[in-house]
């Protein structure tokens, strides 16, 4: 493995791949996704792999993950062992309509039952049989403000597609198990789009692994369209070995009286950084989003939210808590702006963090733009430690001191398990996060593969 130190040589080093491939990702894909490509790059040269200068990524140094040298995957591979022996996301009672993914490709093995109508499949299949379901493709995921959806959108081939006509309510939940396998360094570009027209709903469940020890840089971007009086329902489980790096963007866009909950699990993970934006954009609209993080040794998590009130008499909720051992480290930004006229808005932010350790450590900005004056929003974040007369009232009932912190730490974060809606997922995972607090090995799959979280 070699590695690449000068800072602008990482930026150069991605541009002049571009450059030797571009002919290639032109003539394989479609019409649909190349409109977007030339406009994308060039967003990208311009602003180049962030640094801490950069406001939005202050927190969080990416260039070390952009030091490696990765080999890219722009085609599609496939898995030599059977599908049923390699990948089964361990949620018991949970029928779903299952697919995995491997470095960015899509690949539909598994069983389900999908309503009449419905599309469930390859984003790059669909752009090339049929473009016009991805019409709004580029049109939230900002390529201008972003140097890493700029450069997703330059590369992206394919990830997944999901459309759900008019007033279809899809039962089961659509689950993706997110793979990253490969015999060297790998860097995947994987690029989804959901679509949930009026009256319809439906809920995805998405699992991130990684099956062996390489390092992998995972750029993902994920566009969701959630139609008038349409329910859409998010879930992200983040469960990768401490030598990847996940950077995941998701745009959502609401209509009228829709209802949209984004909740993400990371249990494990090298480097992640999550993005989540917003647009409200339709009266009566209600965003939800929740996150839990759980970090030791180096790891570091960051979650950079953006929530837009674009229009009067819309609600948002968000409730972020993050546990922090050993020497890792977090961030969390949070941006709610009200523009002008968006009057009856209703905003609340919430970010809680529990320090387990003197070393660890925490980042944490909450921001209010108000433009609009009749209004309810309100923000607060919270960094502390165990609360100590807590913990000495539980062992003077007989508790144990470790027993009483897992205790402690799993009440702290029951809250934000508590808003999974899938009472099958919501029981698992309140079992992973008990294993996580306890130092087991949390995984949300069971596989022939060993994955090496040291």
């Amino acid at each position: 493995m070699s590695v690449v130190t000068d800072q602008v040589d990482l930026s150069l080093k991605y541009t002049a791949h571009y450059n030797e491939v571009k002919n290639a990702l032109f003539e394989d894909s479609a019409e649909v996704l190349n409109a977007q490509r030339k406009k994308a790059f060039q967003d990208f040269v311009k602003q180049g792999i962030p640094t801490r200068k950069d406001e939005n990524y202050k927190y969080t140094n990416l260039q070390p993950s952009f030091a490696t040298d990765f080999e890219f995957v722009h085609e599609k591979t496939v898995l030599a062992t059977a599908n049923e022996e390699v990948f089964k996301c361990d949620v018991p009672n949970l029928n779903t309509n299952l697919a995995l993914i491997q470095n960015g490709w899509f690949r539909k093995d598994g069983k389900g039952d999908l309503p009449a109508g419905v599309i469930f499949d390859s984003l790059e299949k669909i752009a090339n049989e049929k473009p016009e379901l991805l019409a709004a493709y580029g049109s939230i995921a900002n390529t201008e403000e972003d140097p890493m959806v700029a450069l997703n959108t330059a590369f992206a081939k394919d990830g997944f597609f999901l459309y759900v006509p008019k007033g279809v309510i899809v039962e089961s939940p659509i689950q993706i198990i997110n793979i990253l396998k490969n015999d060297v360094d790998t860097y995947a570009t994987q690029r989804n789009y959901i679509y949930v027209e009026a009256g319809a709903k439906a809920q995805v469940l998405w699992c991130d692994h990684t099956l062996n020890s390489n390092q992998y840089l995972s750029n993902s971007v994920t566009e969701i369209f959630v139609g008038d009086n349409a329910e859409m329902e998010f879930y992200t489980v983040q469960n990768q070995h401490n030598k990847a790096t996940n950077l995941n963007s998701v745009f959502v866009k609401q209509g009228r009286d829709s209802r949209a909950t984004t909740h993400t699990t990371t249990l494990h993970g090298g480097m992640i950084r999550n993005n989540l934006k917003f647009m409200l954009d339709g009266e009566n609209a209600e965003a939800h989003m929740y996150g839990m993080a759980f970090m030791d040794r180096k790891q570091h998590v960051d979650n950079f939210t953006q929530v837009i009130h674009a229009v009067p008499h819309c609600e948002s909720n968000q409730l972020y808590k993050n546990v922090l051992d050993e020497q890792s480290s977090g961030a969390f930004s949070g941006r709610i702006h009200v523009v002008r006229d968006a009057q009856k808005t209703n905003a609340f932010q919430r970010n809680n963090n529990l320090l387990l350790t003197d070393e660890a450590t925490m980042q944490t900005k909450p921001q209010l733009i108000i433009d609009a004056d009749d209004v309810k929003c309100s923000h607060g974040a919270t960094i502390g430690q165990i609360d100590e007369e807590a913990l000495f009232y539980l062992r003077a009932r007989g508790i144990d001191e470790d027993k009483a912190r897992l205790m402690m730490m799993n009440a702290f974060t029951h809250e934000v398990v508590n808003e999974i809606k899938i009472e099958a997922l919501r029981d698992r995972i309140d079992d992973l996060v008990d294993k996580r607090l306890s130092g087991d090995l949390a995984r949300c799959h069971e596989c022939d593969y060993q994955c090496e979280c040291d």
